[in-house]
């Protein structure tokens, strides 16, 4: 995997590439940047290039007045395929990430070939009066994220099962919480490279005009859990509703939110591979 910061049209960026093929750029949530590879569980990186940007707020990818909003970032990414010399992708946006993913395939349709909304934010995530939203701008705010986050690394060194039960009633539903040590130990993984900076006190702000979504014609499938107790199933029946023939499958897996861990991927994989793999395209050329 490579790592990179480019100065673009739109300002700098910071991501990463991983294998060889089909475009793929991953638009990723909260918390996380360019440096996680979860997203690219069960795809084969000899059939795709993983494109994955730090967004706005995120790692080293400024957070600006132009790109804070999704518009603004979504114009940033295609800015970064611009430089990039990539014309066609296939487009999936992951929780916090799907905004941003929505208004690049609404906005830009020549370059957008499929769009994947995996857990995905599709309309304003909470309200001001709300308790969650109170709370995580608390503990995520810019000059408060780096210690939330050393205690949450810490604790999880120190009682990860514990940890891991906390966090599995934060993102799901599903009960009784049960899980393996496999699935603790991808978990474990996720955290150490978890960070909020500027980025998810933003993320907590944004909002699309729903007329965005009835704009998208590309091919677009919603895989969202039952279980999801971060980011409400409304939403990916609120894209279902909005976007034109697409298609929407609902999960009963375990991790709710979190889609990728656990022997629960297995059917989410196999819809996203019926889905990436069905069509073929002209492979892309870069300048890396």
């Amino acid at each position: 995997m490579i790592t990179s910061q480019i100065e673009t049209s739109k300002g700098k960026v910071e991501f990463t590439t991983l294998g060889e093929g089909r475009a793929m750029l991953i638009v990723v949530g909260g918390h996380t940047n360019c440096k996680e590879t979860i997203f690219h569980k069960g795809l084969d990186p000899a059939k795709f290039c993983f494109i994955t940007p730090s967004r706005p707020g995120y790692g080293l990818t400024p957070l600006t007045d132009q790109n804070k909003n999704p518009k603004g970032s979504s114009e940033l990414l295609v800015a970064l395929l611009d430089k990039l010399n990539i014309q066609n992708v296939i487009v999936v946006g992951i929780s916090a990430g799907g905004l941003t993913a929505i208004e690049i395939a609404a906005n830009f349709p020549d370059r957008v070939e499929k769009l994947i909304l995996m857990s995905a934010l599709t309309k304003k995530w909470f309200v001001k009066t709300d308790k969650v939203y109170k709370g995580a701008k608390r503990i995520f705010a810019p000059k408060i994220e780096p210690v939330t986050w050393f205690f949450y690394r810490l604790f999880f060194r120190l009682f990860p099962t514990l940890m891991s039960k906390t966090m599995f009633k934060q993102i799901s539903t599903f009960r009784p919480v049960e899980f393996t040590k496999d699935e603790v130990q991808e978990l474990r993984q996720m955290t150490l490279l978890m960070r909020s900076y500027k980025g998810f006190d933003n993320d907590l702000e944004q909002n699309i005009d729903e007329k965005i979504l009835k704009k998208i014609k590309c091919p677009t499938l919603i895989l969202h859990s039952e279980n999801d107790n971060s980011v409400d199933i409304s939403h990916a029946q609120n894209a279902k509703d909005k976007i034109k023939d697409s298609k929407l499958v609902t999960f009963n897996n375990h991790w709710g939110h979190l889609l990728w861990l656990g022997t629960g991927y297995d059917p989410i994989l196999k819809e996203l591979k019926q889905q990436i793999e069905c069509t073929t395209t002209n492979e892309y050329t870069t300048n890396r």
